[in-house]
């Protein structure tokens, strides 16, 4: 189980990175609030599975203490889109709708792909691999509203869709990270309660 995990994770990985480029670009060229949001979030989901493929093999102290630290990952992307948001308010000029469309569609596939092939594994792992679902599942909700925002754009001619909607990947990444943190604690109390059990049984 362990062996097909950490090759699903560096498949997960390498999907992740290669179109972080893709997106990170067009948000720029477009100036699209809510795929920047999406792209930092594919830079940290590529970095997520990489450490979760290299702490595969740890105890499970280390792997709780790693969930902690890739809780505090995990609103990386939140970080940068507040600051992406607050410069986009004072000049909230529409995104390139057809642009934002297709792009958050190419992004739907990767992440619904990656979320495909970890869905199995959610329960393997501890934290670890709880995290990269998390991720993958919310990134698959936030490319259907990345989409629906591309079509309120071109009804309104407003940038206040995508705004919105990189302002929801913000709410999302939190609310992981939380339950991340969570599902780590949680992992790391029970290793202290068992090491204290097997000390006692001494």
């Amino acid at each position: 189980m362990t062996a097909n995990l950490r090759q699903v994770v560096i498949i997960v990985a390498v999907l992740n990175l290669a179109y972080f480029g893709v997106e990170f670009g067009v948000a720029l060229a477009i100036g699209s609030v809510s795929l920047f949001a999406d792209s930092v979030d594919f830079l940290e989901d590529a970095s997520l599975n990489f450490l979760i493929a290299i702490a595969l093999g740890w105890s499970a102290k280390r792997r709780a203490h790693l969930g902690m630290a890739l809780a505090g990952i995990l609103l990386m992307p939140t970080v940068a889109t507040v600051w992406e948001a607050w410069h986009k308010l004072k000049a909230p000029l529409p995104p390139a709708p057809v642009a934002l469309s297709l792009t958050g569609a190419g992004a739907l596939a990767i992440n619904l792909s990656c979320a495909l092939l970890l869905v199995r594994f959610r329960a393997h792992g501890g934290s670890l691999t709880r995290a990269a679902f998390l991720s993958s599942r919310n990134d698959v909700l936030a490319n259907i509203a990345i989409i629906g925002a591309a079509f309120m754009t071109a009804y309104t001619l407003s940038g206040w869709p995508d705004l919105i909607v990189g302002l929801g990947i913000v709410a999302l990444n939190a609310t992981a990270a939380h339950e991340v943190w969570k599902a780590a604690h949680r992992e790391h109390r029970q290793e202290l309660l068992a090491s204290g059990s097997g000390t006692l049984s001494e």
